[in-house]
């Protein structure tokens, strides 16, 4: 998977963890993934299946293809 396509999917993530008022760590709760995998995939070091898009999704309360969805820069 394109670098780009990965920064974008942590960039997203991490905003709308923040605005929802989350830490990693209860992110990692709400998911079942570890506060580290979820930091990965945030810097883009982790290349997440669709699935565990899915699972992050349902735990941020958003449709999971807002995480995919991108400004245009």
């Amino acid at each position: 998977m394109s670098r780009i396509f990965l920064k974008n999917i942590g960039k997203k993530l991490r905003y709308t963890r923040k605005d929802r008022g989350l830490s990693q760590e209860n992110l990692a709760e709400l998911t079942g993934f570890s506060r580290n995998y979820i930091g990965m995939i945030e810097r883009a070091e982790a290349n997440p299946p669709i699935m565990t898009l899915y699972k992050i999704a349902a735990a941020l309360d958003i449709e999971p293809w807002r995480l995919l969805k991108f400004d245009e820069e």
